[in-house]
């Protein structure tokens, strides 16, 4: 078959190739969607208790508000898929989609004489830069299109997930019950997923959001005398948060107005600027703190052996924060979760074994361990790029958490963390429309390494969790440095109180006319 020409391809059709594909839309971009519908992990990585962990104004396109945004609700995941639905439906941008189409190869066939510490060109030239081969899930044929410019909008999770590595002849493959992945449980439905933890004993090794609220669907499916507990393999502890009040003050008022930022540090603060965070350092231990003792107060920590070594800080400048569900610890206390602690285990032919020599008994085991998003961008990219998606300290380096300097004609949506990711992808979406509008130029690639430098090493030192990529502590300071970028005013709020002390949402970055 012949190449199929075009100037813009997205690849992912979840939140940030839906707002790629709407903010780029004058070139008529070609999405490819590996499933056969919009949504991403909503959609595929979901279980049937899934809910967003913000607030509905928390989560929303800056030009297409919730319809019930002052709900105080947490949506579910069915409500984010429709509103995500909603959105693509009133901008027209389901036309651009290829569904049913994965990609399975790249080829770079552009300038490979690129200067890498002058100057980026126009990204659009009117030459192809890169080749991408997409197999249709139906028919599986091989199609190859030719672009100017790629937009990666696979994103960080789903796909492919984390197994984790296990001794010789201690993996799976010895266990006699059955071994899963979130992500293949998320596949189940609801009388599915009950019947496959039901009278079990059930291990779900993980202690993040995803195997919290696992947990609690286990504790429900077991409910009654005939009912068996369900046992967390804890790892790693971090802080959660059972609602955003502490002490009766709202949570944003800590972490996400800009007053509150202005304690923690951010890239081009200067050296005054540098010397005055030092000095409100004590502050901000302060902040964190004041929270941590609330949580303390709240929840049962210590009872369970729950409460981290670590301060809250640290989680959420790694955007690791949960919303536990309301009866998390209600089941805990009725003896329907447990909780094991561990740093190394593997399997046994009848359930898993732990580094203090114990053993626990076990039907089914879940692995809530995460994904790789890292692989399913090298999986696709050749070399030498493939090579330069991922530093050795395991962090993808992106200017503006978008583009890769040293990787020519292509953006990265969807990889760069904060408190709301739709928020972070729509903005970093209309900051690349402009760029591709030739609305401004980016720095020499020097330069934007230097910027990448800055910001990787302020996250290292605010928090040991480092590798996720998260803005959180300077998210307001990353969005005025677009802002500026941009040419748009970077103080968004109508007089200062306002922008000195209420958060910061979507809305507030609706498009200047």
């Amino acid at each position: 078959m012949a190449i199929i020409r075009s100037k813009i391809g997205i690849i992912g059709g979840g939140i940030s190739g839906i707002a790629a594909a709407k903010q780029l839309a004058k070139y008529d971009p070609i999405v490819f969607e590996a499933t056969d519908c919009i949504g991403g992990v909503w959609k595929h990585c979901s279980y049937r208790s899934t809910k967003l962990q913000t607030p509905r104004c928390d989560y929303e396109f800056s030009d297409f508000p919730w319809t019930q945004r002052d709900n105080t609700n947490f949506p579910t995941y069915e409500e984010i898929l429709d509103y995500l639905y909603s959105y693509a439906k009133h901008f027209d941008v389901l036309k651009f989609f290829n569904f049913n189409s994965k990609v399975v190869e790249i080829k770079f066939v552009g300038d490979r004489e690129m200067n890498y510490f002058g100057e980026y060109g126009s990204l659009l030239t009117g030459n192809p830069v890169w080749e991408v081969a997409v197999r249709n899930n139906q028919s599986q044929t091989i199609q190859w299109y030719a672009f100017d410019f790629v937009v990666m909008c696979t994103g960080k999770y789903g796909d492919i997930p984390n197994i984790p590595n296990f001794p010789e002849k201690k993996g799976p493959q010895v266990f006699n019950g059955q071994v899963l992945h979130t992500l293949d449980y998320s596949k189940l439905d609801q009388e599915a997923s009950t019947k496959l933890m039901k009278g079990k004993k059930v291990v779900v090794v993980g202690y993040k959001k995803s195997a919290i609220d696992l947990a609690v669907e286990c504790a429900e499916a077991n409910q009654g005398p005939e009912g068996q507990p369900c046992t967390m393999v804890v790892r790693t502890l971090h802080w959660t948060v059972p609602h955003y009040s502490i002490w009766g003050l709202p949570f944003y008022l800590f972490y996400s107005t800009r007053s509150s930022q202005f304690l923690h540090e951010r890239p081009n603060q200067g050296l005054f600027r540098t010397l005055l965070c030092h000095m409100l350092s004590p502050m901000r231990r302060a902040a964190s703190k004041l929270i941590e003792s609330y949580l303390e107060w709240k929840l049962p920590l210590e009872k369970y052996g729950l409460k981290p070594e670590h301060p809250f800080e640290e989680d959420y400048a790694s955007c690791q924060m949960a919303i536990l569900p309301e009866n998390f610890f209600t089941e805990a206390d009725k003896g329907k979760i447990m909780f094991k602690r561990t740093s190394k285990w593997w399997f046994w032919e009848g359930g898993v074994e732990f580094e203090d020599n114990t053993k626990l008994e076990a039907d089914v085991v879940i692995l809530a361990t995460g994904f790789d998003g890292k692989k399913k961008i090298k999986a696709i990219l050749p070399d030498p790029f493939r090579s330069l998606v991922e530093l050795p300290s395991g962090m993808i380096p992106l200017y503006r958490g978008t583009i890769h300097p040293l990787i020519p004609n292509m953006a990265f949506v969807g990889y760069l963390e904060s408190v709301s990711n739709l928020h972070s992808a729509e903005i970093r979406c209309i900051w690349l429309s402009r760029l591709v509008d030739d609305l401004f130029k980016l720095p020499s690639v020097e330069k934007m390494l230097e910027q990448i430098t800055q910001e990787m090493e302020i996250m290292k030192r605010t928090t040991r969790f480092y590798k996720r990529n998260c803005i959180s502590t300077f998210s307001i300071n990353h969005s005025d440095e677009i802002c500026q970028e941009m040419g748009w005013q970077f103080w968004r709020k109508t007089n200062w109180l306002a922008e000195a002390f209420t958060p910061y949402n979507s809305q507030d970055y609706a498009e200047e006319k």
